[in-house]
């Protein structure tokens, strides 16, 4: 069962733990330079593991326990830490009182004191982004080189990337809109915003 949580009492908990780290300005300062390190390094880890792990070790289990373990530390970071303190945003799964698994998927009021830094947004949606692509293409080129052997990994990889991916984009949207709806209203802005501009030009 998915959901979105709007209750205020439990968006209010972005602000107790914030309160007094607040900045004046929105403008390009890292205020959180060790977790936007350890959003990336984790992911570069990984990466980088899995295109040289078999130059540098000749044992298969070794590479591929530290890959899914590199995955794994990435995947926790990012969900309990950076997406919390770079852009004001988490999700979880909890199990309600009838027993049913429910997630929330939750983001800052916004008129929170706390102001999301722009550096820190980009460094957060870039890692995001980028490297559920790269596993993927991880995952094809595993697939067609009939290197099998490794599908438990790029596959654990795509998961664990997709998964953050997807539960901050539904942050990020909101529980109440379908990311169809709002693919189908962004394409339908930029079709507006084209024939707005030719008929200006005309």
């Amino acid at each position: 069962m998915m959901r979105l949580d709007d209750n205020d009492d439990d968006v209010s908990l972005f602000d107790a733990e914030d309160t007094g780290r607040e900045g004046k300005s929105k403008k390009t300062k890292i205020k959180h330079p060790v977790a936007s390190f350890f959003h990336l390094f984790f992911k570069v880890i990984a990466t980088l593991a899995f295109l040289f792990c078999e130059m540098i070790s000749s044992s298969f289990i070794g590479c591929m326990v530290s890959i899914i373990l590199l995955l794994s530390a990435d995947f926790w970071t990012v969900k309990n830490i950076t997406g919390r303190l770079l852009v004001g945003l988490r999700w979880w799964n909890q199990v309600d009182d009838d027993g049913k698994s429910q997630w929330v998927f939750e983001s800052r009021k916004a008129n929170s004191k706390h102001v999301v830094s722009d550096s820190e947004s980009r460094i957060f949606w870039l890692g995001l982004v980028v490297c559920p692509v790269i596993w993927a293409i991880f995952a094809f080129s595993t697939l067609i080189s009939f290197k099998i052997k490794w599908m438990a990994v790029v596959i654990m990889g795509v998961v664990l990337q997709g998964a953050n991916l997807y539960g901050y984009v539904r942050c990020k949207v909101g529980g109440r809109t379908s990311l169809k709806n709002m693919a189908t209203n962004y394409f339908g802005r930029q079709f507006l915003k084209q024939a707005m501009t030719k008929q200006e030009e005309s």
